[in-house]
C-alpha cells in the first residue's frame, strides 16, 4: 500500500490482485473485452457424434449425415482457425525452411545440386521422393503454407469484428465496488457529486479518454491502438505471405557475362542462365537495354588483405525501353541499377583476352575477346577457344581448339601456373592447340567454357612433346606442320550481371514495417479503463472514488491512477481530516 500525501489530505493508492475476486461478477463484465481475442465458439469441442439422434428411414439418415458432416466441417474449422495452430503452423513452416537451407536447391544452383546427387547416391533417392531438393515448392511445403495463411484470415476476420464493435461501443458502467479493483484511490470532499462528475468527465476527455457518464459514476476508456497494433501485425503476416507466395510464382532471374564494350537486351536469349517462376510469362520481360562501357578495379598491395578489392564498380549506359534517352550509371557491390521494374546486380569480374586465330590459308578464322572463368580469388582463368570455321594448309575444312590458362599476374619464380595477384601486373595466356571435330555438329548442347578432346588430337612438337606456349600480349603462337597462327592481341575486362525481377518486395518491406510497428503498439500501449464515482455520503460529504483496471498488470496504471486524482483535486479538494470510518474500515477502502 502506497500513501501519498497532499497538502489537502491524504491519497491511499491500493495494488490488489491482478485478476477480481470470482464473487464480484460486474468487476468482471468491467474488464471484459479489454482484448479482441477471438471467443470460443460454443458447442462440441472434441470430435465425436454431431448428428444427434437418427431417425429411422432414408430421409432420417439424410439428415443425420448432413449434420454428421457439418458438425465436422464446423469442428474442423474451429481447430484450424485457433490461434494455437495458427503458431504451430508458423512453426512448422520455419522448421520447413532449414532443408532448404541446408540442401543444395535445383532451382538455385542445379550443378551443385547434381554434385550432391553424386556424391551421396543412398539419401539422393530419399531426399527426390520428399521434395528436399526443391522444398518450396514442393507439396508439403505448400500444404503448410496455405494452411498457415488460412488459419491467420480464420483468425483475424473474427477479431477484426470485435475489434470494431468494441470501437462503435461505450466504455461500461462503474462496478459495484470499486475498492476490488487493482488501482483504486479515495478521499472525501465538500464539492457537490454533480460537480465533481462534471469535472471528472472533463479531465478524461481531456486526457485523450472516450467518456460515458452513468448515474453516479463516470467510465472511460483509453489503448484502443494496442489491439489496433495486434491486428495490423497479424494482416501484416498475412501480406508477407501473400508477398513471398507472388515473388516465387512470377519472379525472374538471369545472369549474363558481358565483355567490355558489348550490350545486354532483356530477351530470353541473352541469358546465360535464367530461372523463373511457374507463373512467368517470358512476354513480361521488359525492353530495357544496358552496355558496358567499362569496369574499374583496384585491389589492396600489401598487407593481410592483400588482393581485396578496394574499387569494383561497373560503368554502363542503359536505355529503360528502345527509343528512350541514354542513361550513364556506375553499379557497384549491393548499388544495383534499377530500370523497367528489374534490378541489375555486379556479382563478378574476369578477364578475356582478345586473339586473332588464322587458319592454313592466311584467313582469319576467328577474331574476338575471349571471356574466361575464375578459378580463384586471383582471377586464374580457364580458357577455351573453339574454331569451327577452319582451313588447314591443304586447303580442307577441319576444327580447331585452344584450351588453357590465363594468368593475370604470373610470377615463374613461385613455380607455379596459378596468379599471384588479381590484377594485370604480369598477364599470360597460356594455351595447347587441337584439331578434328568439336562435336558441334551433333546437335548437342556445349559449354563455352568446356573443350571436349575425345575426337580431336593434340598439335605435337617435333620431338613429340604436346605442343603449348605462353603468350604475352603481342605475341603469336605459330601451329606446327603450317597449320595456322594465333595472336594475342590484348586484354578486355568483363562482368557478370543477375538481373533480377520479383514482384511483390515492396509489399513484403511494407509488411516487415507494418509488422514491427504493430508488435510495438501491442507491447508500449496499454489498453485500461478508468471509473470516477461520486456519492453524498449522509454526513453531507462527497465520497470520491477513482478506480482502474488495465489488461495486463502494469506499474504505470497506478501512477496514472494518480495523477488523474491529483489533478481532479482543484474541483474535488479533499477534506483535510481523514474521516475516522475510512481507517475502521479499511475493506471500504484502500487494499494492501
Amino acid at each position: 500500500m502506497v500513501q501519498l500525501l497532499r497538502p489537502r489530505g491524504l491519497i491511499t493508492m491500493a495494488k490488489t490482485e491482478t485478476t477480481p475476486p470470482a464473487e464480484d461478477k460486474d468487476v468482471g463484465a468491467a474488464g471484459s473485452r479489454l482484448s479482441t481475442a477471438p471467443a470460443e465458439e460454443a458447442g462440441q469441442s472434441v470430435p465425436g457424434s454431431f448428428g444427434g439422434v437418427r431417425k429411422p428411414g432414408a430421409l432420417g439418415m439424410l439428415a443425420w449425415s448432413g449434420r454428421e458432416a457439418v458438425g465436422w466441417v464446423r469442428w474442423i474449422w474451429r481447430q484450424l482457425t485457433s490461434m494455437r495452430v495458427a503458431l504451430i503452423l508458423l512453426f512448422l513452416l520455419s522448421l520447413a525452411t532449414i532443408p532448404g537451407s541446408l540442401i543444395p536447391q535445383t532451382s538455385i544452383d542445379a550443378v551443385k545440386a547434381e554434385n550432391w546427387r553424386k556424391a551421396h547416391e543412398t539419401l539422393a533417392p530419399v531426399y527426390d521422393k520428399l521434395g528436399l531438393f526443391h522444398v518450396y515448392s514442393s507439396v508439403w511445403f505448400s500444404a503448410i503454407y496455405i494452411l498457415l495463411f488460412t488459419s491467420l484470415i480464420g483468425c483475424i476476420v473474427p477479431r477484426t469484428w470485435q475489434f470494431v464493435g468494441q470501437l462503435r461501443g461505450r466504455p461500461p458502467g462503474a462496478p459495484r465496488r470499486l475498492n476490488r479493483l487493482p488501482a483504486y484511490t479515495t478521499w472525501r470532499t465538500e464539492a457537490e457529486a454533480g460537480q465533481v462528475l462534471a469535472a471528472a468527465e472533463k479531465l478524461l476527455k481531456r486526457r485523450r479518454f472516450r467518456v460515458e457518464r452513468s448515474g453516479d459514476s463516470v467510465g472511460s476508456e483509453k489503448g484502443y491502438l494496442r489491439e489496433a497494433g495486434n491486428l495490423l501485425f497479424h494482416i501484416s503476416l498475412i501480406v508477407m505471405l501473400v508477398a513471398f507466395a507472388s515473388g516465387q510464382l512470377w519472379k525472374s532471374e538471369g545472369q549474363s557475362l558481358i565483355v567490355e564494350g558489348k550490350g545486354f537486351s532483356n530477351k530470353l536469349a541473352q541469358y546465360d542462365d535464367f530461372k523463373s517462376g511457374s507463373l512467368f510469362d517470358s512476354d513480361d520481360l521488359e525492353p530495357f537495354s544496358f552496355w558496358l562501357d567499362g569496369f574499374e578495379a583496384t585491389y589492396e598491395r600489401t598487407g593481410p588483405q592483400r588482393g581485396t578489392p578496394r574499387t569494383y564498380e561497373a560503368h554502363v549506359s542503359y536505355r529503360e525501353r528502345p527509343g528512350a534517352p541514354l542513361r550513364k550509371q556506375t553499379i557497384k557491390v549491393n548499388e544495383p541499377l534499377e530500370v523497367a521494374g528489374s534490378k541489375v546486380f555486379l556479382i563478378g569480374h574476369g578477364y578475356a583476352p582478345v586473339v586473332t586465330v588464322k587458319d592454313g590459308q592466311g584467313d582469319i578464322a576467328f577474331r574476338g575477346p575471349v571471356p574466361s572463368l575464375p578459378l580463384d580469388g586471383n582471377i586464374t582463368e580457364t580458357a577455351v577457344i573453339k574454331v569451327p570455321d577452319y582451313r588447314d594448309k591443304d586447303n580442307k575444312p577441319d576444327d580447331l581448339g585452344f584450351q588453357g590458362s590465363f594468368v593475370p599476374t604470373l610470377d615463374l619464380s613461385t613455380e607455379s601456373m596459378n596468379s599471384q595477384f588479381p590484377a594485370l601486373d604480369n598477364p599470360h595466356l597460356v594455351l595447347t592447340a587441337y584439331h578434328g571435330s568439336l562435336g558441334l555438329d551433333s546437335g548437342l548442347p556445349q559449354s563455352v567454357y568446356r573443350l571436349d578432346v575425345s575426337k580431336m588430337k593434340q598439335f605435337k612438337k617435333p620431338d613429340g612433346r604436346p605442343f603449348a606456349q605462353a603468350l604475352k600480349v603481342g605475341d603469336k603462337m605459330t601451329l606446327p606442320n603450317g597449320a595456322g597462327t594465333l595472336e594475342f592481341d590484348g586484354i578486355k575486362p568483363w562482368a557478370t550481371f543477375q538481373v533480377s525481377q520479383q514482384p511483390g518486395n515492396e509489399a513484403a518491406l511494407g509488411g516487415a514495417v507494418a509488422a514491427l510497428v504493430g508488435v510495438a503498439a501491442s507491447l508500449f500501449i496499454q489498453r485500461r479503463r478508468v471509473w470516477v464515482r461520486a456519492v453524498a455520503g449522509p454526513d453531507g460529504q462527497t465520497v470520491v472514488e477513482v478506480a482502474g483496471l488495465g489488461r495486463s498488470e502494469s506499474a504505470r496504471l497506478p501512477e496514472e491512477l494518480a495523477d488523474l486524482a491529483v489533478a481532479l483535486y482543484p474541483d474535488a479538494p479533499p477534506v483535510t481530516t481523514p474521516d475516522p470510518a475510512d481507517s475502521a474500515d479499511p475493506s471500504e477502502g484502500a487494499r494492501a
